[in-house]
């Protein structure tokens, strides 16, 4: 059985956090606002599996109202949410991702993204794309306001 995931995210920019995207430290004077670390290509990642796999979404799975989750890597979200598929039987055929945002320029951290994601997931680099994009100074994002990360993800059992 082969099923598709679709996970969006939105996290808006704050003063005084670190910005982390697909589990990499990015250098920038902002971060994003979150109950977690606020990964937001982790977190729709992580909803594209979910809903692959008809286990609701990361909300459902991992409360922003639980301490248990307050400031958590999403790294571990991310683990987490691999060992639920694994526990239902599927297997990650690949993840397609793109994250928007103006600012900062992602394209140096997407190998490191990738390969990090990979690890925490056991799957190959090779399964793992990450794109990034601006908005042409539209939107949200193109004032630099905040970032958005789409995943759209294959699962197999």
């Amino acid at each position: 059985m082969i099923r598709v995931g679709f996970g969006i995210d939105v996290h808006k920019f704050v003063e005084n956090r670190d910005l982390w995207i697909g589990g990499v430290k990015i250098p920038y004077g902002y971060g994003l606002a979150g109950h977690s670390d606020a990964d937001v290509l982790i977190h729709a990642i992580c909803d594209a599996l979910l809903g692959a796999a008809n286990l609701r979404d990361i909300g459902y799975q991992f409360p922003d109202n639980s301490d248990e989750f307050l400031n958590i890597d999403s790294k571990i979200l991310l683990r987490r949410t691999a060992e639920l598929l694994k526990e239902k039987g599927y297997t990650i055929g690949n993840i397609d991702s793109t994250v928007a945002a103006q600012a900062p320029r992602l394209n140096p951290y997407i190998p490191a993204m990738q390969q990090t994601m990979a690890d925490v997931l056991g799957v190959d680099v090779d399964c793992v794309s990450v794109k990034a994009t601006t908005t042409e100074k539209l939107g949200f994002e193109g004032r630099k306001e905040g970032i958005t990360a789409y995943a759209t993800v294959l699962i197999c059992k």
